[in-house]
């Protein structure tokens, strides 16, 4: 199994069109130990000519012209994506779907109910879809103990499970989650028994995720703040990394051992790889304090491009 990375910051990506932070402003001038990244996305695929698109971000387009894999080669119209999944209906995740509105067959598509509910009506991609390719939807249970499969890919096994986060702003559930708002994913190649856990969107660490973590030989999970206060104190907003859905990597004020960095110290056999990272993190300056404390807890930093193979 290979999993690429396509795009490894947050939403807006790295620089953001509209931000003048320090990181942005080093990006934008070239400056070292600084990469630009687009918006958070992975591909998985069994070996073969055929990927699994988890997340469709904005940025779809230039992702698939950096992934020559991803590229038509088998005929004039024709791509390396079978389907896709979605984690979530933010518009990072979901608004590349427009991208790929010239299919030639519907497109392939699996989501829990509330996030094809969120899509139908709050952003309403479904539909407009409709007048393009269609969509062939596949609801993913998040209940189920049984995992699926996509074919072709019929060797990787995937499970759908639900994570304490938040739905998105335009929501009507944003502040009244459902079951699936959000999800992460065990994604395991049978073929040789090893097992990703994927999290980009994940705001807390709770019971029932700690069996496929302890299980996973590779954590891909949320790094998009450095500290809960983050956003507050370089001025970009008002709210905590947790309103918006997200476990920070440092702890919170007063709650020791509550941080991303804390929680991962129990996973001591395991990779362990951040991604959908926010331009104001300090950990995409490759040289920073930041980087070299993930370093020393054994926690690397995903990037555009990034392969794993399991």
């Amino acid at each position: 199994m290979k999993i690429k990375v396509l795009g490894s910051a947050a939403g807006g990506g790295f620089p953001q069109w509209n931000c003048n932070c320090k990181n942005c402003q080093a990006v934008r001038a070239g400056a070292p130990g600084y990469k630009a990244r687009t918006q958070s996305s992975i591909a998985i695929s069994d070996g073969s000519a055929n990927w699994i698109l988890v997340n469709a971000s904005p940025d779809l387009l230039t992702q698939i012209k950096n992934t020559p894999e991803l590229q038509p080669n088998r005929s004039p119209r024709d791509s390396g994506i079978a389907a896709v999944i979605l984690m979530d209906a933010q518009i990072d995740h979901t608004t590349g779907l427009l991208m790929m509105r010239e299919s030639k067959t519907p497109m392939r598509l699996y989501t829990t109910p509330a996030v094809w509910e969120d899509l139908t009506n709050g952003l309403p991609l479904v539909p407009t879809l409709g007048f393009y390719c269609g969509v062939q939807w596949t609801p993913l249970c998040t209940e189920c103990d049984e995992p699926f499969s996509i074919a072709p890919l019929d060797t990787i096994r995937i499970k759908s499970i639900p994570l304490v986060s938040k739905a998105p702003p335009y929501s009507p559930n944003r502040y009244a989650q459902r079951v699936g708002d959000n999800i992460g994913l065990l994604i395991e190649d049978v073929s040789t028994g090893k097992t990703v856990f994927y999290a980009p969107g994940l705001g807390e660490i709770t019971p029932n995720i700690l069996p496929y973590m302890q299980a996973a030989d590779v954590l891909m999970i949320d790094g998009t703040f450095w500290t809960e206060d983050e956003m507050i104190t370089q001025g970009f907003s008002s709210k905590m990394a947790a309103d918006m859905g997200h476990l920070p990597q440092t702890d919170k004020p007063g709650e020791k051992g509550s941080g991303m960095i804390s929680q991962l110290r129990q996973f001591a056999h395991q990779r362990k790889v951040l991604i959908h990272i926010n331009n104001t993190n300090p950990i995409l300056y490759d040289h920073s304090d930041e980087r070299a404390i993930l370093a020393d807890n054994g926690i690397e930093v995903s990037y555009d491009g990034m392969e794993i193979v399991a």
